[in-house]
């Protein structure tokens, strides 16, 4: 039976999206308008409390119940573990992956996404906002230079859920206003990345929908209570 995929368009919802077609899992979509309040209504709480997406619901779970889950990393993790895939072959691979997953979730995705709030969203032109996101997602993006300068993917030499993690925020550096010219390892893995199928079928997954919120007040208005 396919996995329901609760799901929009962000560098949040690519995790998912790619990790799903990387995996060759059938899902559902069901898009969950963030601009609109899809977010907030009772159906999508009672699966994702934190009012957040992505989220899924996998009608086969363990002991082949049904299992809804949010919170990307922990969804990733999930479907590692369901597959046996992207995950590593050991346990020190699955340590080092668990490791830049967790990296992800607390460090590059929170930053880099206070750096696009400032920088594109906010109404007020706040410079010392700006510069902290952007010294620090540049920070981060060093970090990860300086790990690819040691193996081909950001675990070791092989592709995981932690590179799928990373690669939907990575891959919007220009609009966090970061530069490519001193991380020539982290532009080798953006390109190889996005040249993978399954890379490219999960960010074109209802492509059509990604919108400037800076430019739709409404839809500004319900996202950042503004």
């Amino acid at each position: 039976m396919p996995i329901d995929l609760y799901y929009w368009p962000t560098p949040n919802g690519w995790k998912v999206s790619i990790a799903l077609e990387e995996m060759g899992l059938a899902y559902d979509t069901h898009l969950i308008n963030i601009g609109a309040g899809d977010q907030f209504k009772p159906d999508f709480l009672a699966i994702a409390p934190n009012n957040r997406m992505p989220a899924i619901v996998d009608p086969d779970g363990p002991d082949s119940a049904p299992v809804s889950i949010f919170e990307s990393g922990a969804i990733l993790q999930y479907l590692a573990r369901k597959t046996g895939h992207f995950y590593g072959e050991t346990e020190q691979d699955r340590i080092a992956v668990d490791q830049w997953l967790m990296w992800q979730m607390g460090g590059l995705g929170p930053m880099a996404g206070q750096a696009h709030h400032f920088l594109k969203y906010a109404k007020e032109d706040l410079p010392y906002a700006k510069d902290r996101y952007r010294t620090e997602t540049a920070r981060l993006y060093g970090v990860l230079d300086r790990q690819l300068a040691k193996g081909k993917f950001v675990a070791g030499d092989f592709v995981s859920i932690a590179d799928f993690a990373i690669w939907g925020w990575a891959s919007l550096w220009e609009g966090q206003e970061q530069s490519l010219d001193d991380k020539p390892h982290m532009a080798r893995w953006l390109e190889e990345m996005s040249a993978r199928p399954g890379v490219q079928r999960g960010r074109a997954l209802f492509a059509e929908k990604r919108a400037d919120f800076s430019k739709d007040n409404a839809a500004h208005k319900t996202l950042f209570k503004t």
